[in-house]
């Protein structure tokens, strides 16, 4: 199946919980669960420290929502609490480490704000800048730390940064650029020339295509493509529908994949994979087939060689492992993780 074991890690938001899975050339084994990690939906990891940040939400128990570090045993699996920042303004949705680790980014849904922390050995200290619009949903900075793109579904717009030496957040000229009105703009990717960010919207599920200029940060909306089944017959969502009782769009996640050829895309009510085309210019194309996954499929990932793919469905207790070819995905085995699957990352 593969050369060179990986370790792959899964949020289980129903169970509070990350489970560690081995994936090497026999089945996909399940190594550990740890548990205490309330709605645990999004972490971010430095490999190279075996540290995972994890963004958990406030507990029965009275704990407040929080960023929580923790030491990944690569051998056991196991992750074990090293330090923790709450957070009394609101979870994070969103987390993204930068400058070789040395900051971590957040984005928050629920409390419309996001943050920009410096992490010293591990421990994530109090956010040196903070900006605010309704329900962001990702962040992502650029590969040389200059920069950081957080994306608003609320107000449809990604709103673009310098991220000086200290990790400041200063807005660049424009401070926003626009998205399609309605449209809920959610995850984002950039390529890895760093000419070009696409972002997925959860209303329309479309892959908007963002020219980037390299030496100032700023980008320009050149295209789109859409990334749901057309034979569903879904219709365009709203802000605080209901997507599964009206059969609406619901667009989630997005990778890239094939060098940047590809990018998949997750819808969440027809629980569908499609590959998105890229060109060499960057431009996208519709995906030509599509792929049954996990129930309500938010979150997958794909592993560092581009081989495999694993999704997880927040209406699962399964994840599901396939192989990659091209625009072709082919089930390999499905293994237990936990009640509401939804973030996966490959170590």
């Amino acid at each position: 199946m593969t050369e060179t074991p990986s370790l792959v890690l899964v949020a289980n938001a129903g169970d509070g919980s990350i489970s560690a899975f081995r994936l090497s050339d026999g089945p996909l084994e399940r190594l550990a669960v740890t548990d205490g990690l309330a709605g645990c939906s999004t972490f971010a990891v430095d490999p190279a420290r075996d540290l995972v940040y994890a963004a958990v939400k406030a507990s029965a128990e009275g704990e407040q929502a929080a960023i929580v570090t923790l030491q990944l045993d690569r051998g056991t699996g196991a992750l074990e609490q090293r330090s923790r920042l709450d957070l009394p303004q609101g979870g994070m949705n969103y987390l993204a480490l930068c400058r070789d680790g040395a900051g971590l980014l957040g984005a928050s849904y629920g409390g419309g704000y996001g943050v920009s922390c410096p992490v010293t050995d591990g421990v994530v200290g109090a956010a040196v800048s903070q900006i605010s619009f309704p329900n962001l949903h990702s962040v992502l900075p650029s590969d040389d730390g200059r920069f950081a793109y957080f994306v608003s579904l609320g107000d449809d717009l990604v709103a673009q940064y310098s991220l000086n030496e200290d990790l400041r957040l200063t807005p660049l000229e424009p401070a926003t650029v626009a998205a399609p009105a309605g449209s809920g703009p959610r995850h984002l990717v950039l390529n890895e020339a760093q000419d070009a960010v696409y972002v997925l919207t959860e209303f329309s599920a479309q892959v908007l295509h963002f020219a980037r200029d390299t030496q100032t940060g700023t980008l320009e909306l050149r295209g789109a493509a859409d990334a749901f089944d057309p034979t569903k017959s879904l219709e365009h969502s709203r802000f605080g529908a209901d997507p599964r009782a009206e059969h609406l769009i619901w667009g989630a996640d997005l990778h890239l994949a094939s060098g940047g050829r590809w990018l998949w895309c997750s819808e969440r009510t027809e629980s569908t994979l499609g590959a998105v085309s890229v060109s060499d210019d960057g431009s996208v194309a519709p995906p030509d087939r599509f792929f049954t996954t996990e129930p309500q499929p938010r979150g997958f990932a794909l592993s560092p060689d581009g081989a495999h793919l694993i999704a997880a469905g927040e209406r699962s207790t399964t994840i599901s492992l396939y192989a990659v070819d091209g625009s072709r995905l082919r089930l390999l085995e499905q293994a237990e993780t936990g009640r509401g699957a939804n973030w996966v990352r490959f170590v």
